[in-house]
């Protein structure tokens, strides 16, 4: 008997993952905003779509999901963007279907969550207090020299993250959060290069990951205006081993049972290496593509796989490309900007998106790969870049 799954994506993403379940033989339901009713969703991926509001009342999507779980036997509710982990774990609970509940879901989205479950388990990380309790933070900031950050507990990426260097600063900062402060945590402000890795989890076990540095920091590149690059590391490479152990480590911490992940570290200016986050979901900006490249293998692809194996199925990784791969992404003056001066051979995707530029390069060499991210990001500050303020929250 096929599945059925029940998919969460309020944002849109994940088209290859439901063009997955769909080629594997699935069932497919998409719960998503009814605002993207009319998005450019793969219709002929989809059996049923059904929508909510985002700020409708979770009682009111519980019901809802019950009066479909009525009619449909829902066998994997899965969510597609960050911001519906916590709901895809809330409903899972509801309605008893297998995965991620809300205890663990929790710490794959909640800032500070993630902080002390990492403490508890001796994994090092950026010191911090969470935005509560007065005499703790005057406490914490006495000790932990500025700049501090301050973060969302609960949005993705750089969305909100503020940078403070002073204790006025910081004080003018908790305040103008009114009577929501506690869903903030601050963060000892660690500067060094950022890494990331991009994992496929099946049965508390990573069956597959990648290694691979930010050219810049995230928040650098969306606090500063700047221009966002990443390259893969050699799977041999020291730095990426010791990641990918330290990758291993903080899913089975957190207890992920089965599905994709984006996880970063960051090596301090001192040498230390620091957990920064994770995630339930692939990673933003592009890494899919860039991984897919580099290795052959489509991070949505295997993960609709493992989510469909399930409990009681079987999952066997598909043969892995040793190529090195890269990408340089920047928001463009141009609506469609035109790349085709860019005629490198190691260019493997010219990205198609209205005022953003970007290309992946691929290569057997990684030193080679390196040189033109380098290139492309001084000739793209010249032939495109623009700007924009920081996201305080997330948006379409």
């Amino acid at each position: 008997m096929p599945l059925t799954l029940l998919c969460i994506a309020t944002y849109l993403k994940g088209h290859e993952f439901l063009r997955e379940c769909r080629r594997q033989g699935c069932r497919v339901l998409l719960l998503t905003d009814e605002k993207l009713r009319d998005a450019d969703w793969p219709r002929e991926s989809i059996d049923e779509c059904h929508y909510i509001r985002r700020d409708m009342a979770h009682g009111d999507i519980r019901t809802g999901a019950a009066h479909l779980a009525r009619r449909e036997r829902i066998d994997r509710i899965v969510a597609l963007d960050d911001f519906d982990v916590e709901l895809a774990a809330m409903l899972r609970e509801h309605l008893f279907v297998p995965g991620m509940g809300e205890t663990t879901g929790r710490a794959f989205r909640d800032k500070l969550a993630m902080r002390r479950r990492a403490r508890y388990a001796g994994i090092p990380c950026p010191d911090f207090v969470h935005v509560l309790n007065t005499q703790a933070i005057n406490e914490w900031t006495a000790r932990v020299p500025s700049p501090w950050l301050m973060k969302p507990r609960s949005q993705a990426a750089a969305i909100g993250i503020l940078k403070l260097h002073s204790i006025d600063e910081l004080w003018q900062a908790i305040e103008a959060t009114g009577d929501i402060f506690a869903e903030y945590v601050l963060e000892q402000f660690v500067p060094g290069d950022v890494y990331h890795i991009d994992s496929i989890v099946f049965d508390r076990r990573v069956r597959f990951a990648v290694a691979s540095r930010y050219s810049s920091p995230p928040m650098t590149v969306a606090h500063e205006g700047g221009i966002f690059a990443t390259r893969t590391l050699p799977a041999d490479d020291p730095i990426s081993i010791a990641l990918l152990e330290s990758n291993a480590r903080v899913l089975q911490t957190f207890g992920l049972l089965r599905g994709a992940s984006h996880t970063e570290f960051i090596r301090a200016q001192s040498g230390d290496w620091y957990f920064l986050e994770t995630s339930a979901r692939v990673g933003g900006a592009f890494i899919v593509d860039v991984v897919e490249a580099a290795t052959g293998v489509n991070l949505w692809r295997e993960w609709a796989r493992v989510e469909i194996a399930g409990e009681y199925g079987g999952y066997d990784p598909p043969p892995v490309k040793a190529l090195a791969g890269g990408i340089v992404l920047s928001l463009a003056r141009q609506e469609f900007p035109d790349t085709s001066a860019y005629t490198d051979p190691e260019i493997t995707v010219r990205l198609r998106k209205a005022h953003h530029a970007g290309l992946i390069v691929t290569s057997p060499n990684g030193e080679r790969v390196a040189h033109l991210l380098d290139e492309y990001t001084r000739r793209f500050y010249t032939d495109f870049h623009a700007s924009a303020p920081p996201l305080e929250r997330a948006t379409e």
